[in-house]
């Protein structure tokens, strides 16, 4: 039975770990490829949403 949950630990980490490194890989080949890209699409929604009124929340000071 320990072995079995040592063997489950191992598993459980190299899975988490695996996730997390072709996660950081991904998101590295997107900022080089669709870096520019993903800024002109948040100036484009900065643009529109100019002038608009808040809603909810705080106030800002």
């Amino acid at each position: 039975m320990g072995s079995y949950i040592i063997d489950l630990a191992i598993l459980t980490v190299l899975v988490i770990g695996i996730t997390a490194t072709m996660g950081v890989i991904a998101n590295g080949f997107g900022e080089k490829i669709g870096g520019k890209a993903g800024s002109t699409i948040v100036n484009r929604d900065l643009s529109v949403k100019a002038g608009w009124k808040s809603v909810g929340g705080k106030k800002k000071k």
